[in-house]
């Protein structure tokens, strides 16, 4: 893995703060016909309000703070997202919890479509898939990556996928329900057991 490229992609990366405030920018400045004309735009204005949900009611578990607690040395989590990605919305608030939960933790976000270099070494399956948390060591070397979904989720879409050939809307709408049903346990839990084998 190029080093440099991690760097850069760090030094540019928005704390989570700053990544909420771009897209809440970026939908604010757009007229609600333009919303409505924008399938991007409409879905970044859902996951926006997934997110501010998500910030308010999600919690970590026992298990989560008792091992983010034992953690023996600090680690960035690198995220590539974008605020159009239902996977986005629902993962990106559970690593802020997470990293704001502990001084070990740090979280930069970059966008997909500005990051092509580092999208490209980070393919799920050959696809640009998001979004992609690049766990970095003290010293900025990537030791693992995860995404863009949890363990779960990502069976269920390889189930449906074996079953009806594509991804359709439906479906989309069951992964939501999941994920609210899930309230982010999944990704702790797969978070955690990265971390623990780090």
């Amino acid at each position: 893995m190029n080093k440099n490229l991690i760097n850069k992609s760090l030094e540019k990366g928005y704390t989570y703060s700053e990544y909420r405030t771009y897209l809440k920018n970026n939908i604010l400045s757009k007229s609600s016909q333009e919303i409505e004309n924008d399938a991007l735009l409409g879905y970044t204005h859902l996951n926006d309000k997934r997110m501010d949900r998500l910030d308010k009611t999600s919690k970590l578990s026992d298990e989560t703070i008792a091992s983010i607690n034992n953690l023996s040395k600090p680690f960035t989590f690198l995220v590539i997202a974008e605020g159009w990605c239902g996977d986005a919305a629902q993962i990106v608030p559970i690593l802020n919890k997470i990293a704001t939960s502990t001084p070990k933790i740090d979280l930069k976000i970059v966008l997909r479509d500005e990051n092509e270099e580092l999208m490209t070494q980070f393919l799920t399956n050959g696809s640009k898939s998001i979004p992609k948390v690049i766990i970095v060591d003290e010293n900025n070397e990537v030791i693992n990556s995860w995404g863009p979904r949890p363990s779960i989720a990502t069976k269920m879409v390889l189930d449906y996928k074996e079953k009806h050939g594509v991804i359709d809307a439906e479906f989309k709408k069951d992964l939501q329900l999941w994920y609210n049903k899930d309230k982010g346990t999944s990704t702790q839990k797969d978070i955690i057991t990265l971390l623990k084998a780090s």
